[in-house]
């Protein structure tokens, strides 16, 4: 089930990604270009339509303007960081570093609450490997090596995108990633805002032999975001602060790992 719905995942990722490329969409080309059926690509049309993406039409589908959204993240040192929000990430971060082990290799995808844990990496030797172009600005344990995707640069938090990250991370086997997302729902859907990281956290996880650990405040606990990265069964842990909806949290399956954080009073 897990290599069945990787593919299903890597190939609405490209639709989308055609779909935000050039706008309009042909079933027939995509399915020739995929490898697919005409009638599996309706399917993922149908879908992005139920989902509010599309506007499907005789023989393809036209994405609607203004609906697939960008990271509203911030560059790194935003007048945010003093927020609330910027603590509740610190807060994740920080318990999400208790799973690191001396002599880990780890996967850490773009989001700052993933990039936040190498405040709390200390007296470890632990290998980073990464797609947030950030880490080169955070100060960090010496015993702590980073080791760059390389690929685009992505405007707005200088995450590092495009074939060439992919290509990397392919090469590339850790002991555990963490994955920062924007959502997780009850039924299980993990999702981002980015359409240009969707592939890369869905890699990320594939090459990872031990816990797959995915990082969200409580904000993000029950939200379900533009586009769907893996399923919990996928996962072994969640990191969440203690703000999270119990209701949420409950309905996940039994052997995912929960861990809180402490919000001070």
């Amino acid at each position: 089930m897990k290599n069945k719905r990787g593919v299903i995942t890597k190939r609405q990722q490209v639709i989308l990604q055609k779909l935000k490329d050039d706008k309009t969409v042909s079933v027939e080309i995509l399915a020739r270009k995929l490898n697919v059926s005409p009638l599996t690509i309706r399917r993922d049309l149908e879908r992005f339509e139920k989902q509010g993406f599309v506007k499907r039409f005789y023989g393809g589908a036209s994405l609607i303007e203004g609906t697939i959204a960008e990271d509203p993240s911030n560059k790194l040192g935003a007048a945010s960081e003093g927020d609330d929000t910027a603590l509740y990430r610190r807060i994740v971060a920080q318990r999400a570093a208790e799973l690191v082990e001396d002599g880990d290799t780890i996967f850490i995808n773009s989001s700052r609450t993933a990039l936040a844990l190498l405040d709390y990496i200390t007296h470890k030797r632990v290998t980073i490997i990464t797609n947030n172009g950030n880490a080169l600005n955070v100060p960090h344990d010496p015993m702590v090596s980073i080791i760059l995707t390389g690929g685009e640069i992505s405007s707005g938090k200088y995450s590092l995108v495009g074939d060439f990250a992919l290509s990397t991370i392919k090469k590339m086997q850790a002991d555990k990633c963490f994955i920062g997302v924007s959502g997780i729902t009850a039924d299980g859907r993990i999702s981002t805002a980015v359409l240009q990281e969707t592939m890369i956290n869905t890699l990320m996880l594939e090459h990872t032999k031990g816990d797959a650990v995915i990082l969200a405040d409580h904000t993000k606990i029950g939200a379900l975001n533009n586009f769907i990265i893996a399923d919990v069964k996928q996962i072994t842990h969640i990191v969440t602060d203690s703000l999270a909806d119990p209701v949420v949290l409950s309905a996940l399956p039994a052997d995912v790992t929960v861990l809180q954080g402490i919000v001070p009073a």
